[in-house]
């Protein structure tokens, strides 16, 4: 890296910080959209890797851990009567509901061609790319032109054996024979722009870091109805009967994410051709 690369890289990470973790971004001017220069597909690419990331904190430290430890999860948590938290994929849909408040365009839906919500099945074009998708186990970018989105889908994985029995088991499920790798589902990502502009990109990446929030957040509230209440400090599951609280959990979703974010971020500030920068997206896990 040379030396004025290493600079500009290292005013771009200093401004993120600020950005994404001290203040709230102020609205986009309207000269925002005249300066997009940046491919919304390398937009997706940020955003999954993102989601991914926290997806796998999710599942692999409250979900996996706290069943170990005593705590619940199921698709009905937010029943009154209920004691349970999100399975994945409801936190990823209580993330798109904050999605869904913010002015950022930018809207997110876990879908498949055996759901078990109906509401969830791919159909069209949609259904035509997850079959591509499918066999390809690449992602899928593409236009849809009556709603006027810019669309990328990127392939749920069932990485967990409670996720395929959960699945399998379910009484309103259409399919009942999942096995461990496959793809159950796909992340679908959307934005109205096919260019993006850095203050763009950053903008979006505080509304989904919001989304998080809002997400872990609902869960504690829920938490704190429980009779048999968890300790909610500095711990995790894995330590027993805990929960961390709102600002460790965020705390811990920046220490994953920034590992990925930040040097993708460096790289569409110093690139030249910012439709070559590489984010290298993950799969989403189930």
């Amino acid at each position: 890296m040379t030396n004025k690369t290493f600079w500009i890289s290292l005013f771009v990470l200093t401004c993120l910080g600020i950005y994404l973790f001290v203040s709230a971004p102020p609205p986009l001017p309207e000269k925002s959209a005249a300066q997009a220069s940046i491919p919304v597909e390398r937009l997706f690419e940020l955003v999954q890797t993102e989601n991914a990331a926290v997806r796998a904190l999710w599942t692999q430290e409250i979900v996996g851990q706290g069943i170990k430890a005593g705590l619940k999860f199921s698709e009905h948590w937010r029943d009154a009567e209920s004691e349970a938290g999100p399975l994945p994929a409801l936190f990823l849909r209580e993330t798109a509901k904050s999605l869904e408040k913010s002015p950022v365009r930018l809207s997110l839906f876990l879908g498949s061609d055996y759901p078990i919500s109906p509401d969830n099945r791919f159909e069209g074009m949609q259904k035509d790319k997850f079959e591509q998708l499918r066999q390809t186990r690449q992602p899928q970018f593409f236009y849809i032109p009556d709603i006027e989105r810019h669309t990328a889908m990127f392939a749920d994985v069932a990485v967990a054996e409670p996720c395929v029995e959960c699945h399998n088991k379910h009484q309103q499920s259409p399919k009942h024979d999942w096995r461990l790798h496959d793809i159950m589902g796909a992340t679908t990502w959307m934005y109205p722009t096919q260019k993006v502009s850095t203050e763009e990109v950053l903008k979006t990446l505080v509304v989904l870091h919001d989304g998080f929030r809002d997400a872990y957040t609902a869960y504690i509230e829920k938490v704190k109805t429980f009779k048999k209440l968890p300790v909610i400090g500095n711990k995790w599951p894995r330590e027993g009967y805990f929960l961390p609280d709102v600002e460790t959990f965020m705390q811990a979703v920046l220490e994953r994410t920034a590992q990925h974010t930040l040097p993708a971020l460096g790289a569409l500030a110093t690139a030249k051709d910012t439709g070559a920068v590489e984010v290298k997206p993950h799969a989403d896990t189930h």
